[in-house]
């Protein structure tokens, strides 16, 4: 019988050398399948004595594994040797020069905003972080001074989750409370980022859309300096030769608060459609942080103050490119998308 495995296992092996890859498995099924002649051997042990079962037994196992790792080999060489071939008929010359006719991509406006802004604002001292879009009330609301009574916190006007116990957010400002949660002051942060409305969409709204939360927190953060990085951001956003005014506002999360004014971009203040015949329109919204939102992350308030501002991206993006319906932001036209004037 020891004869016969030495035989066994020469002839495979010579098969093996001379083998492709679907004579491989052929061969494997033919000495290593259910009746293959080694599995055959070692079905028939038990007419044999003891010790004749552990001498042929030892050397049907081993003639077994030497078959299978030498098949698993000779698939590994033909596999590479494949690859190679391939390679050599795909070859290409990278000296030569090819012209692809296709047209070059751009950013969609809205983040090509988002990118303008956020280079502004980090010239000015500005880093940007990044919030989750799912959250609970109090990230949401409470810890902006938001109570429970408040209006903003009707579900008409917010898309509650998971039986009212998360929301998808409705500004991007619980992203200051999660700064503020994770270090000392002083903080000069941006928050850009989608945020979600429970409203009908028409030319000036949208149930999505997008905001970028700006928040700085020292000592001696006065509104003077707020003042002083707005006016600096809408010189360097729309041009420096816009009159900028801040006009006396309330916002739950901020006091005093204020909204934010720049001459007409399109009548330059002398009074159009767009401006409703004033010479101004409305940029954003801005204050020093409330005293009770620097109390809900354990900020001394008697020590540090902040300000706070929120700004429209779409509003932003519509008086920079003159576009007169937010629709027209998604409704993925290419024809409204190819325009240059977003391509900057």
């Amino acid at each position: 019988m020891d004869n016969n495995i030495d035989k066994i296992a020469q002839k495979a092996l010579e098969k093996i050398k001379n083998a492709d890859v679907t004579e491989l498995e052929s061969l494997k099924i033919e000495y290593l399948g259910r009746n293959g002649f080694l599995t055959q051997i070692l079905k028939s042990l038990s007419k044999y004595s003891i010790d004749d079962k552990k001498s042929i037994g030892s050397k049907a196992n081993r003639v077994k594994n030497i078959i299978e790792k030498e098949i698993e080999n000779k698939k590994a060489n033909l596999k590479e040797a494949l690859f190679d071939e391939k390679m050599r008929k795909e070859k290409t010359d990278c000296s030569k020069s090819f012209y692809f006719p296709f047209p070059k991509g751009t950013f969609h406006p809205v983040i090509q905003t988002i990118k303008n802004i956020s280079t502004i604002l980090k010239s000015l001292g500005f880093l940007v972080v990044q919030g989750p879009e799912i959250e609970t009330e109090w990230y949401n609301f409470e810890a902006l001074n938001i109570p429970k009574s408040h209006p903003a916190r009707d579900i008409q006007d917010t898309f509650y989750l998971d039986g009212l116990k998360n929301l998808l957010r409705t500004h991007t400002s619980p992203g200051q409370i999660r700064i503020m949660e994770k270090q000392k002051p002083p903080i000069k942060v941006i928050v850009p980022g989608r945020v979600y409305r429970n409203e009908a969409s028409d030319a000036a709204h949208s149930s999505t859309f997008h905001q970028i939360e700006g928040l700085s927190v020292d000592e001696n953060i006065t509104f003077l300096d707020l003042k002083m990085v707005l006016t600096e951001f809408i010189d360097k956003f729309f041009g420096s030769n816009l009159g900028v005014r801040f006009r006396p506002s309330y916002f739950q999360f901020t006091e005093p608060s204020a909204e934010v004014d720049m001459q007409c971009i399109f009548c330059k203040g002398k009074g159009c459609g767009v401006c409703k015949n004033s010479g101004w329109i409305e940029i954003l919204g801005c204050g020093m942080v409330h005293p009770n939102v620097l109390r809900s992350v354990d900020y001394d308030f008697e020590k540090y103050t902040g300000y706070a501002f929120g700004i429209g991206v779409e509003r932003i993006a519509m008086f920079k490119y003159g576009v007169n319906d937010v629709r027209l932001l998604y409704e993925n036209d290419l024809r409204f998308l190819k325009q240059s004037e977003f391509n900057y």
